[in-house]
């Protein structure tokens, strides 16, 4: 118990210095990679987000889900790839293989689709390599590019939104 405290409290430090580093290169490059980082726990729908990358016109090849559980979760079948905490080690270590490969795929655009304030999905946003990263959280403003307020139920509302500020970015044609 004392050990998992000690863990967060080095993760958290990580987070912070990952965040104090990050060099934010807005590029005007098109968004032709999509990855997209889900809490499972929040939305079970992963079919949403292949909408949102068809309706930005991203090919299915260069789409991307992951997903994250808080409790391991042995009855997900419809997800390729759901990890939780013990994926993560101190000082923000990736324990799992294809979860870092995830992280160091320079996707042109990432959305970091959770509301929880979970340490290790602010960790798999901030270590992603993604050139640009969409969220919805607020409590940390560093994590993210840009930032679209919108309630988790309402997925058409932020499918709309990226899609309006991709195009005034110049993201997308």
């Amino acid at each position: 118990m004392i050990l998992k405290g000690f863990k967060e409290k080095s993760n958290k430090k990580y987070l912070n210095k990952l965040l104090l580093d990050r060099h934010v290169n807005v590029t005007d490059s098109k968004v032709v990679s999509l990855g997209v980082i889900l809490n499972i726990n929040e939305v079970e729908d992963f079919e949403l987000f292949r909408k949102l990358a068809d309706y930005i016109k991203v090919r299915p090849n260069k789409l991307k889900i992951i997903a994250f559980s808080e409790e391991k979760k042995d009855n997900i079948n419809a997800w390729e790839e759901c990890y939780n905490p013990k994926d993560f080690g101190w000082r923000g270590a990736i324990k799992n293989l294809e979860l870092q490969e995830f992280l160091d795929t320079n996707f042109d655009a990432l959305i970091s689709y959770y509301k929880k304030d979970v340490l290790e999905l602010k960790l798999m946003t901030a270590k992603s390599k993604a050139k640009f990263k969409i969220g919805i959280l607020q409590t940390d403003e560093r994590l993210n590019d840009l930032i679209i307020k919108t309630p988790l139920k309402q997925f058409e509302l932020f499918k709309k939104e990226v899609y309006k500020y991709l195009r005034i970015l110049n993201k997308i044609d």
